[in-house]
């Protein structure tokens, strides 16, 4: 599976570029799935912001307001009711998932609960879009400072499918923790490499080759 991993979705026009770069087919060709699963088990995030993600509406995001052919929905705490052929039919047929933002260890959680985790060593023709939490679920680790909702199993760890971890929103006005500075004191825990990135930067990743794409600022820290 083709990843780009952004802070803030696709801000400008470099992480816009690389997106088109990494689909089969021209955008307006192309059918998305939303996940906005993630927002539900972060303490600042709410059902508002649930339909402001979906409803492509989040003018500081830009994810689903690209120019898809088509758009759905994919609640994935709705997925172990269902039929697992019936659900996987919907992202095999999908060319993209777009993920927001929110709790990343509630979102690796249901990832993983729903069967979704599994299938993904399967979809190597599909393109996964993160936004914040989103992005951050593929590291191995979110570091403690990250944990807002605690999983049945404790720890911090998430899904791993990348080897590095993810430190977001470095000077954003909305997060003022988020320093270059708490960055590196949070990776000198984490102890694997790890990148602090700005709303204006994003992570490119296929094939196991890992490109930063930014017009702001980050860092690569125990590299």
């Amino acid at each position: 599976m083709k990843l780009l991993l952004t802070d803030s979705g696709v801000k400008n026009k470099s992480i816009h570029n690389a997106l088109i770069g990494m689909l089969s087919k021209p955008i307006e060709e192309c059918g998305a799935l939303c996940i906005p699963t993630a927002g539900y088990g972060h303490p600042m995030s709410s059902p508002q912001n649930a339909y402001t993600f979906i409803s492509g509406r989040e003018d500081q995001c830009p994810m689903v307001d690209l120019g898809w052919k088509s758009v759905g929905v994919l609640e994935l705490t709705a997925l172990p009711s269902l039929e697992r052929e019936r659900w996987m039919g919907w992202v095999q047929a999908a060319d993209v998932l777009l993920v927001n933002g929110g709790d990343a260890l509630y979102l690796a959680h249901w990832m993983r609960e729903s069967g979704l985790a599994d299938l993904l060593p399967t979809l190597d023709d599909k393109v996964w879009v993160g936004l914040s939490g989103g992005s951050m679920v593929m590291a191995p680790r979110v570091g403690s400072e990250f944990v807002e909702w605690n999983p049945p199993a404790g720890g911090d760890e998430a899904l791993g499918v990348v080897d590095f971890s993810i430190f977001p929103h470095v000077g954003h006005p909305a997060c003022p923790w988020n320093t270059m500075f708490n960055a590196e004191k949070w990776a000198a825990k984490i102890g694997i490499p790890a990148y602090a990135i700005d709303d204006q930067t994003a992570i490119k990743v296929v094939d196991g080759a890992v490109e930063v794409v930014s017009e702001g600022s980050w860092k690569l820290l125990n590299s």
